[in-house]
């Protein structure tokens, strides 16, 4: 009975051994190398709209011979002026070309942008020159309004880790799954058109109610008359005369 006590205690320690042994192989065979393994089957979740900074920027073209704007430019620089009051997050940075054969209507054009900027309420600390050089001074030189918001972005689209058909190495297609990029393009546009960030993070405050309307509906109620708005039935059912 005692010769034999080390030999089972020996097999039990083996087995326990293999038994880890099994479970650390097992966790090493499993692969994750696609991309569409982990992804998440709602669209929001695969391509979700996150807020952070971009540029606004306005591109103004300076001829050789004719320095300053004209009225569509003025009419940009002004659009810029007045957006960058309301949504600005820094300073205006206007790139102007230097040593070009365009250099001097630059110039002059520049000034004329400081003065319809400043007439759109940006002042003076809010507008910061930098000269540059084009890489090939042949090329056309602009000058170049732009400035740090807020916005909505969502994407990059476009992307195809996988084939749309079967594969051996993607189930999601006998699993009927949404491709990868399926989506993208609409978050991408959703973003592009929401006007204000925030909207996205929480509601806006109300606006005050129209006192105006109010005390007469209150008045109404008080005299025990109807409180909605009585239309006359004149016009139901009445039909256009044009085109006749």
């Amino acid at each position: 009975m005692t010769s034999r006590t080390p030999d089972r205690h020996r097999t039990l320690r083996l087995l326990s051994a293999l038994a880890g042994l099994s479970v650390v192989l097992g966790a090493c065979t499993h692969t994750d190398d696609g991309l569409t393994a982990s992804v998440p089957d709602d669209y929001r979740l695969r391509h979700p709209i996150a807020i952070q900074e971009a540029d606004r920027s306005v591109v103004i073209f300076v001829g050789h011979e004719r320095g300053g704007l004209s009225a569509s430019q003025r009419a940009d620089v002004m659009g810029l002026a007045q957006t960058w009051v309301r949504e600005g997050t820094g300073a205006i940075v206007a790139e102007v070309p230097v040593d070009t054969p365009n250099a001097r209507a630059a110039a002059s054009s520049f000034r004329e942008i400081q003065a319809v900027l400043a007439a759109g309420g940006v002042p003076p600390r809010g507008i910061t020159l930098r000269h540059y050089h084009p890489d090939d001074p042949r090329n056309f030189a602009t000058i170049t309004l732009s400035y740090p918001k807020i916005a909505a972005v969502a994407g990059p689209c476009g992307l195809w880790p996988e084939d749309l058909g079967p594969s051996i190495k993607d189930p999601s297609y006998f699993e009927n799954k949404d491709y990868y990029n399926f989506g993208c393009a609409y978050q991408r546009n959703m973003a592009a058109m929401i006007d204000n960030p925030s909207d996205l993070v929480q509601p806006r405050s109300e606006s005050p109610a129209y006192t105006a309307r109010r005390s007469e509906a209150f008045e109404k109620y008080r005299k025990g008359n109807p409180t909605t708005t009585t239309y006359s039935d004149a016009d139901k059912a009445k039909l256009s005369d044009t085109g006749k």
